[in-house]
């Protein structure tokens, strides 16, 4: 879960699909114990925003039941009004029946107000009402809630059927209102040989952002015994692969020393899509965000030419072997596809012509960066 923007507004990560899920099932629970074992309860739903909602706690109830839906209005932008529209009533005959209400929300109560007004002269056996949200802060009314899913803070949230201003009902997960982003973060990629190095640092001048190199991370970890160096050292002694969350770790630990930055280039990381996953959600809850990944290419032949003629010098060994250098490509190549479609369902990838001369690729790439 990342950032996301609707119209205007900036939003943040607040309640996983998986969290959502747990608490709708708990709520069916709840609601089915206490029916009587043959009794069909017929469940209305207030729209829109509970039609996800309804769709999914129907499921979970896992009994016979009827459903109806009712439709009202009380939210203008991001304030609920005073004034509740009843725009679509129901017709059925629920003389001594009993209607479960679903609401997506609860807080004013002003739309409460409405529904028990509506059914107020049904001839109901009972009516209960149960709703995913509930701000107990704003609750004006003195009037019953049965089954709260979870009470939540004062703050604006869309997602899960619930919208601002028409948008954002079809995210899975609910995003909490926010401040606009103030850092721009780049994930610098680029293959062996590509001039990645070299163009983080003229990006870094340029824009005054901070450099987090990942090889230079975990140097500087294990070589100043940091509790995460040691961790780390430790995997890599007994030959096996240092896990994301220790990475992840550092990482974090170089985000937050450097809390007033304009922005960070990443620069090796992150390397999997669960990584790229984690970074989004570690920055989502600072109010950041990766404006975008920024991908050198250059083709291999041409790579292959460069690190051949940097192994002359450089005393790598792993650049004086054409295979593995071909190796090393094949390794970036698989992981980078994965990144790429991950950057790309957001709309974040960039691609840059990674062959000229140092200058010019730096204008490319800050042509791109201008934009984010």
């Amino acid at each position: 879960m990342s950032i996301i923007k609707l119209q205007d507004l900036y939003f943040k990560p607040y309640i996983n699909e998986a969290e959502i899920a747990t608490i709708v099932k708990q709520l069916a629970l709840q609601v089915k114990a206490d029916l009587p074992k043959e009794e069909v309860p017929i469940f209305v739903g207030i729209l829109n925003g509970c039609f996800l909602f309804a769709a999914d706690f129907i499921r979970e109830f896992n009994g016979d039941c009827e459903v109806s839906f009712v439709k009202l209005a009380s939210y203008s932008g991001t304030s609920s009004t005073e004034n509740v529209k009843h725009l679509v009533g129901i017709n059925e005959d629920l003389t001594g029946r009993t209607v479960i209400i679903l609401e997506d929300i609860i807080d004013t109560g002003n739309t409460l107000q409405e529904i028990y007004n509506i059914f107020r002269d049904k001839n109901l056996k009972q009516l209960k009402v149960a709703t995913l949200f509930f701000k107990p802060d704003v609750f004006k009314k003195e009037l019953p809630i049965d089954y709260i899913g979870k009470s939540i803070e004062d703050k604006f949230i869309v997602g899960y059927g619930l919208d601002y201003n028409g948008l954002g009902r079809n995210y899975p997960a609910i995003y909490q209102l926010s401040t606009q982003p103030k850092m721009k973060n780049i994930v610098l990629f680029g293959p062996p040989g590509a001039g990645k190095g070299t163009q983080a640092e003229f990006l870094k001048d340029m824009y005054n952002l901070v450099h987090i190199s990942t090889g230079d991370v975990f140097r500087f970890n294990i070589k100043n015994q940091t509790e995460l160096g040691l961790l780390a050292k430790k995997y890599m002694d007994e030959g096996d692969l240092v896990p994301d969350e220790v990475t992840i770790n550092m990482l974090k630990a170089e985000v937050n020393k450097n809390a007033d930055a304009n922005g960070f280039i990443f620069d090796g990381f992150p390397r999997t899509q669960s990584q790229a996953e984690a970074l989004d959600a570690f920055l989502a809850e600072k109010g950041e965000q990766i404006n975008g990944m920024v991908a050198l290419e250059v083709p291999e032949d041409v790579l292959v030419t460069r690190l051949l003629e940097r192994g002359k010098t450089s005393g790598r060994t792993d650049d004086t072997d054409e295979s593995k250098i071909r190796n090393r490509f094949n390794e970036y190549n698989t992981k980078t596809a994965i990144l790429k479609d991950f950057f790309d369902e957001q709309q974040k990838y960039y691609g840059i012509n990674g062959v000229g001369s140092i200058e010019d690729i730096t204008q490319r790439i800050a042509t791109v960066f201008d934009t984010l």
